[in-house]
């Protein structure tokens, strides 16, 4: 299943999360800084969905209060509330 989530607060527009038996498969996010999360999406790939949320939850970027990474946490979080 493809998960889409509009991040809030962080450079990225849009992040595309494929979960398929409870694990991170894919990730594409658009915006952002291209290197750093090209890195995140090739080192959660085969991760849990909880294994990811609880590396990713609550990094800040800047002093922004989140972060890509959080973002994603967050985005997971939401995904697994409604699933």
């Amino acid at each position: 299943m493809t998960y889409e989530f509009t991040p809030r607060g962080v450079c990225s527009r849009k992040m595309e999360i494929t979960i398929d038996g409870g694990k991170v498969t894919d990730l594409k996010v658009i915006g952002g800084c291209d290197g750093n999360l090209h890195g995140i999406s090739a080192l959660v790939k085969g991760m849990t969905v909880d294994e990811v949320i609880n590396r990713l939850e609550g990094i800040d970027c800047r002093g922004k209060g989140t972060s890509c990474p959080d973002q994603l946490a967050c985005a997971l979080k939401e995904f697994k509330s409604r699933n």
